[in-house]
């Protein structure tokens, strides 16, 4: 998931085996990591289609299927003010426009249009879209996001 895929994936980028959950790979016998050269990419599809040093063939690649390729955070370029990693949601605290505590995320789940938010209530979980409709403000110093959501709708409002 990434905005660059051109970049990500320029010849002679390097990236790294992950597994389905997003992890980095690590061999199991020797804890080593393992480290793949984009030889080339090109537009394929909606997406894009990339030659790497260690997928010879089509079986080779195959293999590959429910992989995550990954890229050092140290080598991505940093977000803009207001802007966030994906990863880096995880324990945000929500708050209100008015700054009502309304919870914490706990994670986030890629949906045909766009990202989901799994954010954890004092009434159980609820689906944030995270997008400019809902998402007002990402603090990434302070650890929070700004919703413009009703209070309501994560507390239950008044009985």
């Amino acid at each position: 998931m990434t905005d660059a895929p051109d970049v990500i994936f320029a010849s002679g980028a390097r990236v790294f085996l992950g597994t389905a959950a997003g992890d980095i790979w690590r061999d199991p016998k020797t804890d080593s990591t393992r480290e793949l050269k984009v030889l080339s990419s090109r537009p394929f599809k909606g997406g894009l289609l990339v030659t790497l040093d260690a997928v010879s063939d089509r079986t080779e690649a195959e293999r590959w299927n429910d992989r995550h390729l990954l890229v050092p955070v140290e080598e991505l370029t940093q977000p803009e003010q207001g802007e966030v990693f994906l990863h880096e949601l995880a324990g945000m605290r929500v708050l209100s426009e008015t700054g009502a505590d309304l919870g914490d995320i706990r994670g986030f789940f890629q949906v045909p249009h766009g990202v989901l938010l799994d954010v954890r209530t004092t009434r159980g979980d609820v689906a944030l879209p995270f997008n400019e409709m809902f998402v007002r403000n990402v603090n990434r110093a302070d650890r929070t996001m700004t919703v413009a959501i009703p209070d309501e709708l994560f507390t239950g409002g008044t009985e």
